[in-house]
């Protein structure tokens, strides 16, 4: 990812495209796709087929009975003009909505080229050590972004269903995620100006995990960090990091894992709006130029227990961008005797179901 400061260019999203160069475009994203079809997408084309095989001899019945009662050729001409007009309307219909879904893709693409970054349409099941990447089923990633320099740096939409019952319920999220130098303890930044009754995030937080600190950061945001990494939190964000979350970042929830930091919203990051990526860029670009002081923090406490296992964690990963860093996750517990040393540094939360809001879909 190239400076936004200096180099961030928005034209791609907005200024006209050559029709003939999206269709270029996603041929090759077919190409690059049929050779890993998912089995979702297997299953949506037997689905739709099975439809087809059942209701068209339906609707073939219902003009022949239609035609029957009436008694002469133009009761049967009425339903079926109607059928052909609604069967026309939908044709049309979905091949608006896959001639624009190709369009946004492309303007995707070439922003992303514009800006130093690469496109990639979909991951599924990315498997990111985030709270919300391990939740639900039907995990997906769309429309991804993704710099590697001055560190990796990946925008994206994401989304996840949840079961209850015989109801199911689909979230989505925007994120960003961002390589950090070196595995750091879990803390989470809950915003504050995003929440509405309670606390927007899909799990929650044992209250003694919850950190006070100095100025008006706490007006902005609730700090959560495991027992006894306090003074540890303390140096990591200093003045000048809580002023750069503050003041680019408020709307935003926060949560560091491992060797990664993450940036949540509930709408929309990798979007066509210019007004969207300018805020992101600018907010990935103010705490980039702070994360070269977090790479300075170390866990003397893991490294007295198990040296080895320290320098392996902290060696550059070349693997980027999803190699799954080592250690418990989020959400699970923690063995009596963890192999790769203390583990102390993981936040305990409980998994909440998420309430339902207005933006989710029902299945």
């Amino acid at each position: 990812m190239t400076s936004p400061q200096t180099s961030f260019d928005s034209r791609p999203l907005t200024e006209p495209v050559d029709a003939a160069a999206v269709r270029a475009f996603a041929a090759e994203l077919r190409a690059r796709q049929s050779s890993r079809m998912s089995a979702s997408t297997v299953i949506g084309i037997v689905a739709v087929a099975l439809a087809a095989v059942v209701m068209i001899p339906i609707m073939v019945g219902v003009i022949i009975s239609i035609a029957s009662l009436g008694g002469s050729p133009s009761a049967m001409a009425i339903p079926l003009v109607l059928i052909v007009l609604l069967l026309a309307a939908a044709g049309v219909m979905i091949w608006m909505g896959v001639r624009n879904a190709q369009t946004t893709r492309y303007r995707l693409h070439r922003f992303a080229q514009a800006n130093g970054m690469s496109y990639e349409p979909k991951v599924t099941e990315p498997p990111l050590p985030g709270m919300i990447f391990n939740l639900g089923r039907s995990r997906q990633s769309t429309d991804l972004l993704r710099g590697t320099v001055p560190r990796f740096v990946e925008f994206g939409n994401y989304q996840y269903t949840v079961q209850s019952g015989k109801n199911s319920t689909t979230y989505r999220w925007g994120y960003v995620a961002v390589k950090l130098d070196v595995p750091l303890p879990n803390i989470v930044l809950d915003a504050t100006g995003n929440n509405g009754f309670g606390s927007n995030l899909p799990a929650s937080f044992h209250k003694e995990q919850r950190l006070s600190l100095e100025g008006d950061f706490d007006q902005h945001f609730t700090l959560y960090c495991p027992a006894g990494y306090e003074r540890d939190a303390l140096y990591l964000f200093t003045p000048d990091i809580m002023a750069r979350f503050i003041d680019n970042a408020a709307q935003l929830d926060v949560e560091i894992v491992d060797d990664w930091l993450f940036l949540y919203t509930q709408r929309k990051v990798s979007t066509l709006d210019p007004a969207t990526w300018a805020w992101l860029f600018g907010t990935v670009g103010a705490l980039l130029t702070k994360f070269d002081q977090w790479a300075r923090w170390r866990d003397d406490r893991l490294a007295a227990e198990n040296p080895a296992v320290t320098a392996s964690a902290m060696a550059p990963n070349a693997s980027l961008p999803f190699a799954p860093p080592g250690g418990c996750r989020l959400g699970t517990e923690l063995p009596p005797h963890p192999p790769s040393g203390s583990k102390e540094d993981r936040l305990s939360l409980r998994m909440a179901a998420e309430p339902p809001r207005p933006s989710s879909a029902g299945d």
